[in-house]
């Protein structure tokens, strides 16, 4: 049976770090400067240096909010708040960037440094403030526990057992208890405190970018506070008929296939693999799941020799993880034909880095709260996966725990299509094994004023590839996509499939 995969690479930001540095710890403040922006107060912060992720000099500051909005008097909500200042002389305009992060689980403090890298043109106008989503970052986290109050893990061992995926939700909604009411922690109450914080720091218009499950937030907010939005990007987009996690396996199998006919279309890749990617990948999982196999390998980060079990499920999830970036999908040629010869080690250690890399990324209560409510009601499975490489156990091993997980409330016009006249601007890679350009093509046909760039080549979350930054600079901007000068993104192109371990045939 399929891994519940407790901690899904899907829809996650699929960005590696790449710079390392010794740092102050995460949010801690430089000096004891405040500037107050509105009624919130600001003080010099670092944020970032997690997983060897650069850091990033930001303003940091708090506003309180009632998790039940019809309770005032009841639980307060302190949301966590991020300010990177524009560097231009006289200071940012009046309507800054606010960037909404993915997941559903993901903070947006969290991945400051690589929304600071990507949109470093922006930010020689405009502000770019990034407020952790209720249930994420250091919002009410919906962090889950262990009896003994500390965070709750999965034996690896268990991770194909259903039941056990049920068993870690049942005990983390019980540490839930007293800390968080789950009904409040879905995505109609993350648009609400987004607003709050607007008129908190007496913003009158904002400019939305939102990456993966945070085009979800972009598009819900744009509609249902279209005259303070000023203009909008989504990366990577999720329409809002989509249910999360219902489609995975067939998108998956898409990515596979088009890196297929990539490896097919070059010479020196189909003389030394074929074309058979998909067939080899699943032969392997076949075999590995009948038989396991136990081995020593090299860790990628700490270069320890470990021991460790390869399972087909191992596989799967490696599969799916890297797919999201193209120069580590680059790969999976190559260490299924070593894994095919019997050299399972490259194959073991690449998992170990896209595992460590994901560690700790999503919040799995605040996914559940927005999953349970708002995608697995809608939930139907397609016979379509049973033929896939994940399989059609795959979207209700997704939705694990959401039978006994309180949820709140969907509004009836929740997956009506986003449109209107907003600017609005939608980035998909060619690759993306979660947000295909299908969807964004779905999505842009029911808008009279925006624009869509599929990047060749290129995989899940786009906005700092290539010229992007300083085309969504000018986009927000001038707020006109038909504009846009998009021919640096001509010289695009695939990451060529490892041929060996010194790299790709010139």
């Amino acid at each position: 049976m399929r891994s519940t995969r407790l901690i899904p690479a899907a829809f996650a930001a699929a960005w590696l770090a790449t710079a390392c540095q010794p740092t102050p710890p995460a949010g801690v403040e430089t000096d004891t400067s405040v500037e107050r922006v509105g009624a919130i107060d600001f003080a010099p912060c670092v944020l970032g240096g997690e997983h060897g992720q650069p850091t990033v000099e930001a303003q940091c500051g708090h506003y309180e909010v009632a998790e039940n909005p019809a309770a005032p008097e009841g639980r307060r909500i302190r949301l966590n708040i991020a300010r990177l200042p524009a560097e231009g002389k006289s200071g940012g305009t009046e309507d800054p960037v606010f960037f909404l992060a993915g997941g559903p689980g993901q903070a947006a403090t969290d991945v400051a440094a690589v929304v600071d890298n990507a949109l470093k043109e922006v930010r020689k106008q405009r502000d770019i403030v990034l407020v952790d989503q209720r249930g994420t970052g250091a919002s009410n986290p919906l962090d889950c526990r262990g009896t003994d109050g500390k965070p709750l893990e999965i034996d690896p061992a268990d991770s194909v057992d259903p039941q056990a995926a049920e068993a870690y939700f049942a005990q983390c909604l019980r540490s839930l208890e007293g800390r968080a009411d789950t009904r409040f922690y879905t995505t109609a109450h993350a648009i609400a405190d987004l607003d709050a914080v607007r008129q908190a720091m007496e913003i009158e218009q904002v400019n939305l970018i939102g990456g993966s499950y945070g085009t979800r937030v972009a598009q819900q907010y744009a509609m249902h506070y279209p005259a303070h939005t000023r203009s909008v990007v989504l990366d990577g987009v999720a329409p809002n008929r989509l249910v999360v996690g219902g489609e995975f396996a067939r998108m998956l199998d898409r990515a596979l296939r088009l890196q297929d006919a990539q490896c097919a279309a070059l010479p020196a890749c189909e003389s030394r693999f074929g074309h058979d990617l998909v067939a080899r990948i699943r032969a392997l999982q076949a075999r590995l799941e009948a038989t396991p196999v136990e081995l020593n390998y090299r860790h990628p980060t700490t270069f320890e020799t470990r021991q460790g079990t390869l399972t087909g499920d191992t596989v799967v999830g490696l599969v799916h993880g890297v797919s999201y970036v193209p120069q580590l999908s680059a790969l999976l040629p190559l260490v299924v034909d070593e894994a095919d010869a019997g050299r399972y080690e490259p194959l073991m250690s690449i998992a170990q880095l896209w595992s460590g890399q994901m560690e700790g990324m999503m919040n799995l209560g605040m996914q559940r709260s927005v999953v349970c409510a708002e995608d697995a009601p809608r939930y139907t499975p397609d016979p379509a996966d049973a033929g896939t490489l994940m399989g059609a156990e795959q979207g209700r091993q997704f939705f694990s725990g959401c039978d006994a997980w309180p949820v709140g409330d969907v509004a009836a016009d929740f997956t009506q299509p986003y449109s209107g006249d907003l600017p609005t601007l939608l980035l998909s890679g060619e690759l993306d094994p979660v947000t295909p350009p299908e969807y964004a093509d779905e999505v842009a046909k029911g808008l009279a004023n925006a624009r869509h760039f599929a990047l060749k080549g290129q995989g899940h979350g786009v906005m700092g590839v290539g010229c992007m930054p300083r085309l969504i600079a000018q986009f927000i901007e001038s707020t006109d996509p038909g504009a846009l000068d998009a021919s640096c993104l001509d010289s695009l192109d695939y990451v060529p499939p490892f041929t060996s371990y010194n790299g790709w045939e010139p």
